[in-house]
């Protein structure tokens, strides 16, 4: 679950986007609006601006966006909660607001309109309100039992500009590679089959190797700004434990045909009947001959 904070000065346009036909808009939860139609909800939040007409920007519209992995698991009735219990730890009380949501997406979202003016003509204050947000995301959706992935995982590369689309598609190459890569000279050779390039930062004038530098498209990263997983410790220590499995799959692999084809030796190694042995090493034919004609 994440959240996406707008504050604005315009409930009109806001409302309008939140209640557009073609998303599917659904109001699941509300408190102190009218709720004929879009203009009716709009003149109850611009009522409520006359308490306190020196505020520039009233409008709060928050997003809060949820995995597909929990839409079976979400339905209005919960997140209309999540959203009740969102705003408590926000500490946006006794306030106009409705929760809608959408359907215009794979993933389960709502959005929230609420008025910054509370029903006392005080302000809502916005300070530090997206780390605050973040925190409190990350609680709600432990405690609502929802996948939590991680911030990367969340991001539409697709839809990025540069050059943060080249850093993504490093960071999600880099993610896929390092561990089907045994060495540097591998993972090298596997990133350069997706446009990406690899070179190493080193210390001074010295063969010491301190960094690495991704580029793509003509932008270039060092490994930690890239993610801190993708500095060249991180991924230096990855690669030998790869290289390590790879040596002990080997060892064992060699062993087991060492134990294979000593075992098909054995299985030839069959004892012979009494009667080769005059192949064998027992009486040859002219001491057999010389007691047959002794016994004659």
């Amino acid at each position: 679950m994440i959240a996406k904070i707008v504050t604005g000065s315009n409930f009109n346009g806001a409302i309008n986007y939140i209640l557009d036909k073609g998303k599917n808009a659904e109001i699941i939860d509300s408190y102190g609006i009218r709720l004929k139609d879009n203009n009716s909800i709009i003149n109850s939040f611009n009522t409520q601006l006359e308490l306190n007409p020196n505020i520039s920007k009233p409008v709060y519209h928050i997003s809060l966006d949820f995995s597909a992995q929990d839409l079976n698991n979400l339905t209005n009735e919960k997140m209309k909660m999540i959203a009740r219990d969102y705003m408590k730890n926000m500490n946006i009380n006794d306030t106009q607001y409705i929760v809608v949501r959408h359907y215009d997406k794979e993933h389960p979202h709502i959005h929230l309109c609420i008025n910054r003016i509370d029903n006392n003509g005080k302000s809502i204050t916005n300070k530090n309100d997206r780390y605050r947000s973040e925190k409190i995301c990350k609680e709600l959706t432990v405690s609502n039992g929802l996948y939590y992935a991680s911030g990367k995982e969340k991001v539409k590369v697709h839809r990025l500009k540069e050059p943060d689309k080249s850093k993504y598609e490093i960071y999600h190459a880099l993610k896929d590679l390092i561990t089907q890569s045994a060495d540097w000279k591998e993972l090298q050779s596997n990133l350069q089959q997706q446009g990406i390039s690899l070179e190493f930062k080193y210390k001074g004038n010295s063969d010491v190797i301190q960094g690495v530098i991704f580029s793509k498209n003509a932008f270039s990263f060092n490994g930690s700004k890239v993610d801190r997983e993708c500095s060249y410790s991180k991924i230096n220590a990855q690669l030998i434990n790869n290289n390590q499995a790879i040596e002990i799959s080997h060892d064992y692999n060699n062993d087991q045909d060492s134990k294979t084809n000593e075992q098909q030796k054995q299985s030839f190694a069959v004892e012979l009947p009494s009667y080769y042995n005059g192949f064998t090493g027992g009486e040859n034919s002219n001491t057999r001959k010389k007691k047959r004609n002794k016994q004659i």
